[in-house]
């Protein structure tokens, strides 16, 4: 293995270490590895690791892969269970090859492990397409490295399991030493079946750049993590052996210097994201409904007190608790900087919105406040793009990199609030207006804007944004447009996320060189089946999205809301008079929010965010002041 030859060759090290026992050894870069897309399987992600690709576990025609046992077979080994796998994936909704990775190494690949130490799962690394292992090695713990030096000249891809504790660390530390010119190392950590292990720790040595850094890929293009299904073509990269078309990772690389405190804080930062966002959400809506409780009783005690007084203290609490909630995406990036406890967390985002929402509705006249939470938000989620902080991925709203299927940009969560949100600012702006070119040009143009943030690869990375937003935004400004709905302005509605998408093409192309969103899952389709396998585990994740825990019941709700604000949208829109831009941005929004639904995997999740964004917008115009009316 890249001895007396010179051929480029790679060693992958299975060791049960944690980030500072694999630091500790010199040379190695270090990130935290994405193990699967959901629910993390040992064997599901050692397939991962093969084929370089993955989907959702749920995308399979059975959540949980085949039963997997090595069977040694003349001087290498079959895998059990492999033919089950093959069809388990052949049958998803995407063209899956598990032992692609061995089945290009020229050769195929090895297993050097220890007698006894269980089925010896990460032997399936080195399976090839048919479920062989070229070679094998099994003995005791103290022959492995001489049995590995072995090895090593005779493949050129070794998977190796090492021992747990100890003598496993001290095996990594000599590997690490005596690693040949040309050879690539890569260590990965070895974990069991078991909730909280979708992210495990990884390291190499031998890329560009050296040792000493965080590792990153353009699937994350996040600094300190990777995906597992990235591991393939960086190991035939690293041959020079050309990356088939199927695999859909990228290569891995490295991206500023190795900062292990900042690694640790960053992998327990986003195993608590998920089961704290609907506690947080609670807790600012309990905030909000206590400040009507006090408006309320203050009414009650100051019965003398005239009925203006009453209305305006009913009033303030209705506005500064909308608005508390609509600044939601700008502070929830404060804890996500402060990394603070879960109950502090809850506290500084409820204060955060609720201050912020009082200080807006002190400083701006109704009902131009909701142009500041709008405005701050787009900036915001901007600038920490573009600067690399990693706020909005480590904040409640980010896109939540423990599941596996998105790593940066702006999350499903965030699409079609900013949507609503954004609409709402230009109808605070225009407000009074009449239907006309002026107010249709300002809609369209904000439109433009988000539409370009939520899609940019350097920034929302969302190709469900562009098309969402693009349809809202151009329902909103139709009907502002005078003059009655035509047929060629309803055309110009339905091609709009067309024209979306070509946009968010030569966005991807030009700013980040077709490694984008877009490029990857899109414009790299090969045929028409990639397409088609495309739209079928979107809606595929997005029905058992729908199936999800309390998702039916908000989904019911939510339509059931759209529904009724449809037909009393004169009353709804009571606090403005039923002023055309308001109307627009109404309906645009929930445009936005149902497409979103069906363009999106998480599907009703965004139906849900725009019809709570659109109801807090709705609280906010009815708590008009009187001398605003």
């Amino acid at each position: 293995m890249g001895g007396g030859g010179g051929q480029r060759s790679a060693l992958v090290v299975f060791v049960a270490a944690d980030e500072s026992q694999i630091a500790s050894v010199r040379g190695l870069s270090v990130g935290i590895m994405s193990a699967g897309q959901g629910r993390y399987s040992r064997a599901q992600f050692l397939l991962d690791l093969t084929q370089g690709a993955r989907i959702a576990a749920a995308s399979y025609p059975t959540a949980n892969p085949p039963a997997l046992s090595i069977a040694p077979s003349g001087a290498g080994a079959v895998v059990a269970g492999w033919r089950a796998a093959r069809k388990r994936a052949e049958d998803a909704p995407q063209l899956l090859r598990p032992g692609l990775l061995a089945a290009e190494v020229p050769g195929g690949a090895g297993y050097a492990g220890i007698t006894g130490a269980g089925a010896h799962l990460d032997a399936v690394l080195a399976a090839d397409r048919d479920g062989h292992i070229a070679g094998i090695s099994l003995g005791s713990a103290s022959s492995l490295l001489a049995r590995v030096a072995a090895m090593r000249r005779r493949e050129r891809l070794l998977a190796v399991d090492l021992p747990d504790g100890a003598e496993g660390l001290a095996d990594l530390r000599a590997l690490g030493q005596e690693r040949p010119a040309g050879e690539l190392l890569i260590v990965l950590q070895r974990a069991a079946n078991a909730p909280g292990n979708e992210l495990l720790w990884s390291a190499a040595a031998g890329l560009p750049g050296g040792g000493g850094h965080e590792l990153t890929s353009h699937s994350t293009d996040q600094r300190g993590l990777v995906a597992a299904f990235d591991v393939a073509p960086t190991i035939l990269a690293h041959m020079r052996v050309a990356i088939p078309a199927d695999m859909r990772g990228r290569p891995i690389g490295t991206n500023g210097q190795l900062r292990s405190a900042s690694l640790r804080a960053l992998m327990a930062r986003l195993h608590v994201i998920v089961g704290r966002r609907l506690r947080a959400l609670g807790c600012l809506l309990g905030g909000w409904a206590l400040l009507l409780l006090a408006a309320a009783c203050w009414a009650h005690v100051r019965r003398r007190a005239n009925e203006r007084a009453r209305h305006r203290a009913r009033a303030w609490a209705l506005r500064t608790g909308a608005l508390g909630v609509l600044w939601a995406p700008v502070a929830v990036l404060i804890p996500a900087a402060l990394e603070p406890g879960a109950a502090a967390e809850y506290a500084i985002i409820a204060l955060a919105c609720l201050g912020f929402g009082a200080l807006t509705d002190a400083l701006l006249p109704w009902p131009r406040a909701l142009l500041a939470p709008a405005i701050v938000a787009l900036v915001a989620l901007t600038v920490d793009a573009l600067a690399g902080t990693q706020l909005l991925m480590r904040s409640l709203l980010g896109p939540d990199p423990i599941l596996g299927a998105r790593f940066y940009g702006i999350g499903n969560e965030l699409k079609s609030g900013l949507a609503v949100l954004v609409a709402a600012a230009v109808a605070a702006a225009l407000y009074p207006a009449v239907r006309g070119r002026r107010a249709a040009l300002a809609m369209a143009g904000a439109g433009v804007i988000l539409a370009v943030i939520e899609g940019s690869a350097r920034i929302g990375a969302g190709v469900g944004g562009v098309i969402l937003v693009s349809f809202g935004f151009a329902v909103a400004t139709v009907l502002l447009l005078p003059g009655a709905l035509t047929r060629r302005r309803a055309l110009v509605v339905l091609a709009s996320p067309v024209a979306g998408l070509l946009v968010l093409a030569a966005l991807d192309l030009a700013t980040a060189h077709g490694t984008g969103h877009f490029t990857g899952s899109v414009l790299d389709a090969h045929s028409p089946g990639d397409v088609r396998d495309i739209i079928v585990r979107r809606y595929g994740a997005a029905w058992d999205e729908l199936k999800n825990d309390a998702m039916p019941v908000a989904t019911a709700v939510a339509l059931a809301y759209a529904a009724v604000g449809l037909r009393r949208r004169e009353r709804l829109l009571g606090p403005v008079g039923t002023d055309p831009v308001w109307l627009a941005a109404f309906a645009g929004g929930l445009a936005a929010g149902l497409l979103g639904a069906f363009v999106e995997d998480s599907g009703p999740v965004l139906l849900v965010v725009a019809v709570f964004a659109l109801g807090c917008v709705a609280s906010y115009l009815w708590g008009r002041p009187r001398e605003a009316a």
